[in-house]
């Protein structure tokens, strides 16, 4: 009787041992109780807009992630990190963010200090240092072309909106993405105030957040040694190479950006 009550207790342990997971079979796990998921927030650059990430937020939504593409008003650094930070704001439970190109730099600045952003992916964007401004970073390596591209729009106060001119686009952002896609992308656009560009930078979230980078290896809008080298600088978890990407990578390679960012959920 004795033995068979022992024979009880340890199968019992076992079962309850082999029903426990640990490590990288633990986010395996959770995902299929159905545990709830961080919220995925998406932050487009300049020359662009939220439906940028439509095919990276289908890929997410299909993963069972809940994702928001953030509208970035794109009118100076100060302005659209407080935006982004009462979106985040708005959001319960953890949060994965990433940022696209000039995004990078709004991401940077709204997540420091909110505990709930988990990781920072960066898609061929900008992580500034404390006193940086994306044009100093765009042209600190060879390699960027987007000042010939770029057409001005004066706003009589004192700054200008920027766009790339619609005959440049292709070439210029979306060189591998079709070119009725990177047409219609073109006449899309959202313009950026001149000053977003060269408002400097303040302390940056990803001294504190885990980050994650991917490197659009055909980018002329941020040179791929200015990317390679910031990703050294934030000690990134993980660096993805997209050796053909143009710099609209999440456009032309979503399974790329969107497996990054599901890497960082986990």
């Amino acid at each position: 009787m004795r033995v068979r009550k022992v024979f009880a207790v340890l199968g019992a342990l076992l079962a309850l041992a082999a029903a426990v997971p640990s490590g990288a079979d633990a986010a395996d796990g959770a995902e299929k109780s159905g545990a709830k998921k961080p919220t995925i927030v998406l932050v487009h650059g300049a020359f662009a807009d939220a439906s940028s990430w439509n095919d990276v937020v289908e890929r997410l939504q299909r993963k069972g992630f809940p994702v928001v593409a953030v509208a970035n008003p794109l009118r100076g650094l100060t302005y659209d990190a407080n935006y982004l930070r009462k979106v985040l704001a708005s959001i319960d439970g953890p949060i994965v963010l990433a940022g696209h190109s000039y995004g990078g730099m709004v991401e940077s600045a709204a997540a420091l200090g909110n505990p709930n952003v988990k990781a920072l992916v960066y898609i061929a964007a900008f992580a500034p240092e404390n006193g940086e401004s994306a044009l100093e970073l765009s042209n600190k390596f060879p390699g960027s072309t987007l000042g010939d591209t770029l057409q001005t729009i004066d706003l009589g106060d004192g700054t200008n909106d920027l766009v790339i001119r619609q005959d440049k686009y292709w070439q210029q952002f979306a060189a591998d993405v079709p070119r009725k896609d990177a047409t219609l992308a073109a006449a899309t656009q959202r313009p950026v105030n001149d000053s977003a560009l060269t408002e400097k930078a303040g302390e940056p979230a990803w001294r504190q957040i885990p980050s994650y980078f991917v490197v659009a290896g055909k980018d002329k809008n941020i040179p791929v040694a200015a990317q390679r080298w910031m990703a050294e600088r934030a000690h990134a978890r993980a660096v993805v190479e997209a050796p053909t990407a143009s710099h609209s990578v999440a456009v032309s390679q979503p399974d790329v950006v969107a497996e990054l960012i599901v890497r960082a959920a986990r």
